[in-house]
């Protein structure tokens, strides 16, 4: 929510419960009172050149890796482990955002992100979401756009 303010990016800020533990992205969908198909998940991968890659998709959808390599110019990429997240990210699983990583790394939002006036991601702590324009995450992230999820 800094880097949003810092950047005068409007947003609206969501919080739900959790008792400390991530919580599935149905449910914080759920208990926003949210269409899943506007709530986004980030999750991080590692390509075949070794370079990190952002994938950033709805929270009801999968992610299509052979689409991801090709969206992110890899010739395959496969999803970190759950205990690398905070080293190459700075986040905790379940409060991961594409927004103020420790690095910027490749960032690719699935294209139906395009067809919502806002979506809904991680404001990089657990239990905490914020809602943006998609049109801010090239800004935001550095983000491109492709067909990322299995069946889109």
């Amino acid at each position: 929510m800094r880097i949003l303010e810092q950047k005068k990016v409007p947003y609206q800020a969501h919080t739900y419960p959790h008792g400390g533990a991530a919580v599935d992205g149905l449910q914080v969908a759920q208990m926003l009172g949210q269409d899943p198909g506007q709530v986004f998940k980030t999750l991080v991968t590692r390509g075949h050149s070794g370079a990190y890659c952002v994938f950033v998709i709805p929270v009801e959808k999968e992610l299509d890796l052979k689409a991801a390599a090709r969206a992110a110019g890899e010739k395959s990429v496969e999803m970190i482990p759950v205990k690398d997240i905070n080293k190459v990210t700075g986040y905790v699983r379940g409060g991961c955002s594409p927004i103020g990583m420790k690095k910027q790394y490749r960032t690719v939002v699935d294209d139906s992100c395009q067809h919502w006036d806002t979506v809904i991601f991680s404001a990089g702590k657990i239990g905490y979401q914020v809602e943006v324009s998609p049109a801010e995450l090239p800004q935001l992230c550095g983000a491109t756009w492709a067909p990322i999820t299995k069946n889109s």
